[in-house]
């Protein structure tokens, strides 16, 4: 028998679904680490993002920490936090962790989607009289949403990624039977963890696709079919 037929037997098994230790407790960690994770990253990164698009003003700082930020070995970091904190505090360390990963493409998405917008538009709403915060909220925002769910998409699936190092100390998640397989040498155990963080990702990748599609306005999607046909007609 094969390691990829053995992974499938350890996935159908009853016994991993059952019990403390299942695949759905272990979903269940997943899940919670990586969605908290998500919010604080969003409401440290949107914030700072939409700032730095509607004023202008300070880009070159956010590239700067975001390369900072990217550069930092996620694993490495984690270890050094829970030795700072203390034992007691490892989900502490490890949500830290994930947050720094997960701002830099959420603070990338927020700012660069404001950056994407026609300077003709934003002329436009100002001259039809709109206030900053109208031109904020009813101009930038819903333009550069897409652009703003494009790093939500990159930020999720980093962070889904890496909260399988959270097994590393104790904290469960889907990379258990990673970090568990790997000493006892039990291979299946291991492709059966890297198969349950792929399918994870996949299909939270496909959920926030469809999502960055629905946030197009109509308007944009029309026009972008439009041009996508003479480009298609002109090659014809």
């Amino acid at each position: 028998m094969n390691v990829f037929a053995e992974a499938l037997a350890w996935l159908s098994a009853p016994a991993q679904w059952q019990g403390p230790n299942s695949i759905p407790v272990m979903l269940g960690q997943h899940l919670a680490y990586t969605g908290v994770s998500v919010l604080i990253a969003v409401l440290i990164a949107v914030p700072i993002g939409w700032a730095i698009g509607h004023t202008g003003k300070g880009r070159e700082v956010a590239v700067a920490f975001a390369g900072a930020a990217r550069a930092l070995p996620s694993f490495g970091l984690m270890i050094l936090l829970v030795l700072l904190l203390g034992v007691l505090r490892q989900p502490e360390a490890a949500v830290i962790t994930f947050v720094l990963l997960g701002i830099p493409p959420l603070l990338a998405g927020a700012y660069t989607g404001f950056e994407a917008i026609d300077r003709q538009v934003i002329d436009a709403a100002r001259a039809f009289g709109m206030t900053r915060w109208q031109l904020l909220w009813q101009v930038e925002v819903p333009l550069g949403l897409p652009l703003l769910i494009a790093g939500l998409r990159s930020a999720v699936l980093q962070i889904i990624a890496t909260v399988t190092i959270a097994a590393y100390i104790g904290l469960g998640g889907l990379g258990a039977p990673i970090i568990q397989g790997i000493p006892l040498r039990r291979f299946d155990m291991v492709l059966a963890g890297a198969i349950l963080v792929a399918g994870l990702a996949l299909l939270a990748d496909l959920l926030l696709a469809l999502v960055q599609r629905a946030s197009v306005p109509a308007g944009l999607r029309r026009t972008t079919s439009r041009q996508s046909a003479r480009v298609a007609a002109s090659a014809t």
